[in-house]
C-alpha cells in the first residue's frame, strides 16, 4: 500500500511535467534538440529536448535511447519483478523467490565468486550498469504487485551537471508475502553511478557503487504433495498446506566499488591511443540461518556436528587493470595486465577433523584483450580474451568471439565461438552446516571448460529469428542427490535449436517463440524439457482518439515433461533427483492481459495462470514447489522527462 502512496503523490507532477510532451518519439524525427526560438525575437534561443535527448549506455556498449515504444515484448517484461523477458525459466511461487532456469546457459558472474543459482536472477554485474545522458533532469518508476501482500518498487533519478558529467541514483525494494507458509521474499538494491568526459575529450571515467540484497524464508516444498493435488477445498487456502521448513531462510549480499579511466595522452588524431585503469572490489556473502534444528535435514544426533545452527560462506575479489587502446571509429584494439586478490571463505571454523579449510586465498595474474573490427557497414567482429591464473583456484580462460554480418539488406546473422576453463562456481567448492552430511571441500577439482557454437539469423518475414546452439561442456561440476559436488569423466552435450517469428492480420497479432533441446548423451547430469514454447495472441490499435494505445491478448507457457532436478535450499542449488523424485512439466501456463500506454505511462494488467480457475493446478517449478496458482498480476511502468 505504502508503494501505490508514493505514486499517488507524483500524479500532479505528472500531469504537468506531461504538458509540453517533450519526448514523444512518435511525432518527432531523430534528431538532437530542436531549436524551436532561434533568439530573433529577443536574445535568448529556446531549446525543445526530444527522445533522442535522453539516452544510456553501459560502459562497452553503443548509446541507446529510453525505449518508450508500446512493443509487444514489453508484456514479457514488465510483467515480471525482475524486469526480463524469462523465456527458459520456470519461477518459484513468489515473486522475489527466484526461478529454475530450464535451458542450459553459462553464466559469467558466477565466475572466481560466490553466487548460488536461485540467487542469480536479480543480480547486475558489471557489464549490466547503465551510464546516463539527459538533457533534464529524468526521472522512471517500475512497480509491481506481490502474491497475497507486499509490491515491489524500482525508481531511477538521473541528472546532467553541465554537459560533461551525469550522475544516477537507483533504489528497488521487494515485498511479498506469498501464497505459502514461510515463503517471504524481500530484497532491495541501490546503485549510484557517474559519467564523466572531459571538454576536450581526452579524459573519461566511470564509477559505480551497488549494495544488492536477497532474502527468503525457505519452507522446503510442500511436505504432503498428494494434499496439493487431491483438490480439497480445506487446501484451496494454500497457507493451511504443511511445509517441510519453518524456522529456516537465506540471505544473499552482493556488493560492488568500481572506478575506470582512460585518457588520450596525444592531441592529434593522427595518435588515437589512449591509457585506461580500472579497479573494482566486490563482495559477496551468503548467510543460510535457522532459528532451531530442522528435523528434515536429519534422523539422529549422531548426524549433527558441533557448529552454529546458522552458517556463512563470502567472497572477495579485488581486481587492478592497466590497458593500452587503440581507439579509431572502425578498429578498436586494447590489451592490458590484471592483477587480483581472491578469497573464498565460510564464517566460523569447522571442526579440525573434517579437513576443510577456513578461508582460501590466492594472488592472480592476467592479461586481458578485446578486438572491434567495423567494415562497410555491413560486417563487424568483436573478440574479447581474458586469462589469468593462481594457485589456489587454477587459470582461468575466457574467449568470446561474436561475427555480425548482413549479407542482404534487412537479413542479418550473428555468429559466435566461445570458450571458458574456470574453477567449478565457489557455491560447489565448499560448505559449511550443522548437519554433518552436508559440509564438503572439492579439493583440487578439475577446470570445468565449456565450449560454445551458434548464433541466429534475422530475417525480414515476419520478423523472424532462428537460433542454434552447441555447447560441449567437460569436468561437468553439479551436486548428487545426497547434496555434494561431484564432476563428471564424460564430457556433456547439448543442442538447441529455437526460433521466433510474428504474423499480423490488420490489429491482430501471433507471435509464438520455440526452443527444442537435448542433452546428446549424460542427461542424467542434467535434466531439461526437450521442448519450451510460448504463444502470444494479442490485439493492438490506438485508443481515446489516439491520446492512448491499447493491447489485449492472451499469452501461453509450456514445457515438456521432464524428470526435474530438485531444490536444496541450504546451498539454493539444484540437487539430482532421488528416489522420492517426480517429473514436472507438461502443463499450460495461460495468462490473459489488458495493456495500455497512455503518453509516458504503461499498465500491464493480467489474470495470470488463468486456466486454474477450471482445472486443478499440477505445475511444479521443482518437485514439492508448485507454481503459483490464479493471480491479477500488475505493472506499471512511469517515464519522468521533466
Amino acid at each position: 500500500m505504502k508503494y501505490i502512496l508514493l505514486c499517488l503523490l507524483f500524479c500532479g507532477y505528472f500531469f504537468k511535467a506531461q504538458v509540453l510532451n517533450k519526448t514523444d518519439s512518435n511525432r518527432v524525427k531523430p534528431q538532437d534538440t530542436l531549436v524551436i526560438d532561434s533568439g530573433k525575437k529577443d536574445s535568448l534561443q529556446i531549446f525543445k529536448p526530444t527522445i533522442y535527448d535522453y539516452t544510456f549506455k553501459t560502459q562497452f556498449s553503443e548509446k541507446k535511447i529510453f525505449d518508450t515504444a508500446f512493443t509487444p515484448d514489453k508484456t514479457f517484461i514488465f510483467s515480471q519483478y525482475n524486469n526480463r523477458d524469462n523465456f527458459g525459466k520456470i519461477q518459484f511461487g513468489n515473486t522475489g523467490s527466484g526461478f529454475q532456469d530450464l535451458v542450459f546457459e553459462v553464466n559469467t558472474e558466477q565466475n572466481l565468486s560466490l553466487l548460488p543459482t536461485r540467487k542469480s536472477s536479480f543480480i547486475l554485474g558489471i557489464n549490466d550498469i547503465k551510464y546516463y545522458d539527459v538533457k533534464t533532469p529524468t526521472t522512471s518508476f517500475i512497480y509491481h504487485n506481490a502474491y497475497s501482500s507486499g509490491a515491489t518498487l524500482q525508481t531511477t533519478y538521473t541528472q546532467n551537471v553541465g554537459k560533461n558529467f551525469n550522475f544516477a541514483v537507483e533504489y528497488m525494494g521487494l515485498r511479498s508475502l506469498g501464497f505459502y507458509q514461510y515463503s517471504l521474499a524481500s530484497s532491495n538494491n541501490v546503485i549510484f553511478s557517474g559519467h564523466y568526459l572531459s571538454e576536450n575529450k581526452k579524459y573519461e571515467a566511470y564509477a559505480h557503487y551497488i549494495h544488492q540484497n536477497i532474502n527468503n524464508q525457505e519452507n522446503g516444498g510442500v511436505s504432503d504433495i498428494d494434499l496439493f493435488l487431491n483438490g480439497s477445498s480445506n487446501f484451496n487456502n494454500r497457507l493451511n498446506l504443511p511445509v517441510n521448513l519453518t524456522t529456516s531462510d537465506s540471505r544473499f549480499a552482493y556488493r560492488r566499488y568500481y572506478f575506470s579511466q582512460q585518457f588520450r595522452p596525444f592531441a592529434s588524431e593522427k595518435f588515437p591511443f589512449k591509457i585506461r585503469h580500472t579497479i573494482f572490489h566486490q563482495g559477496n556473502k551468503y548467510y543460510y540461518t535457522q532459528n532451531s534444528l530442522e528435523p528434515y535435514y536429519f534422523n539422529s544426533q549422531s548426524d549433527l556436528i558441533d557448529y552454529p545452527y546458522s552458517s556463512k560462506k563470502y567472497s572477495e575479489n579485488l581486481s587492478n587493470t592497466v590497458s593500452v587502446l587503440f581507439d579509431k571509429e572502425n578498429f578498436k584494439l586494447d590489451a592490458g595486465v590484471r592483477y587480483q586478490i581472491i578469497k573464498l571463505g565460510i564464517g566460523d571454523a569447522l571442526p579440525a577433523y573434517l579437513n576443510i579449510p577456513q578461508e582460501l586465498s590466492e594472488n592472480r595474474v592476467g592479461a586481458v584483450g578485446n578486438l572491434l573490427v567495423k567494415l562497410w557497414d555491413k560486417v563487424e567482429v568483436n573478440s574479447n580474451l581474458e586469462i589469468s591464473s593462481g594457485k589456489a583456484f587454477g587459470s582461468y580462460i575466457r574467449s568470446q568471439n561474436l561475427l555480425k554480418f548482413e549479407p542482404i539488406k534487412d537479413y542479418f546473422v550473428n555468429a559466435k565461438v566461445n570458450f571458458q576453463s574456470a574453477s567449478p562456481s565457489f557455491n560447489l567448492l565448499m560448505n559449511p552446516s550443522v548437519y554433518r552430511k552436508y559440509n564438503f571441500y572439492l579439493e583440487n577439482p578439475k577446470n570445468e571448460t565449456t565450449t560454445q557454437i551458434g548464433g541466429d539469423v534475422n530475417l525480414k518475414w515476419f520478423q523472424s529469428k532462428l537460433s542454434a546452439n552447441y555447447f560441449r561442456i567437460d569436468n561437468y561440476t553439479y551436486l548428487d542427490a545426497n547434496a555434494l559436488p561431484r564432476q563428471s569423466n564424460a564430457s556433456l552435450n547439448i543442442s538447441q535449436i529455437g526460433g521466433e517469428a510474428t504474423f499480423s492480420y490488420g490489429k491482430f497479432h501471433l507471435n509464438p517463440k520455440v526452443l527444442f533441446q537435448s542433452a546428446i548423451n549424460n542427461k542424467n547430469l542434467l535434466p531439461m524439457p526437450n521442448f519450451i514454447g510460448r504463444a502470444n495472441l494479442f490485439y493492438q490499435t490506438k485508443a481515446f482518439k489516439k491520446a492512448a494505445e491499447i493491447q489485449a491478448g492472451v499469452k501461453v507457457y509450456y514445457f515438456t515433461k521432464f524428470a526435474s532436478r530438485e531444490y536444496f535450499p541450504i546451498l539454493n542449488e539444484f540437487i539430482l533427483l532421488n528416489s522420492n523424485s517426480y517429473d514436472i512439466g507438461g502443463q499450460p501456463i495461460a495468462d490473459v492481459y489488458f495493456n495500455m500506454k497512455v503518453k509516458r505511462m504503461f499498465f500491464f494488467i493480467e489474470a495470470q495462470h488463468l486456466n486454474t480457475t477450471f482445472m486443478k493446478n499440477k505445475s511444479f517449478t521443482a518437485p514439492n514447489y508448485p507454481i503459483y496458482d490464479f493471480r491479477v498480476n500488475i505493472g506499471i511502468v512511469w517515464y519522468l522527462f521533466s
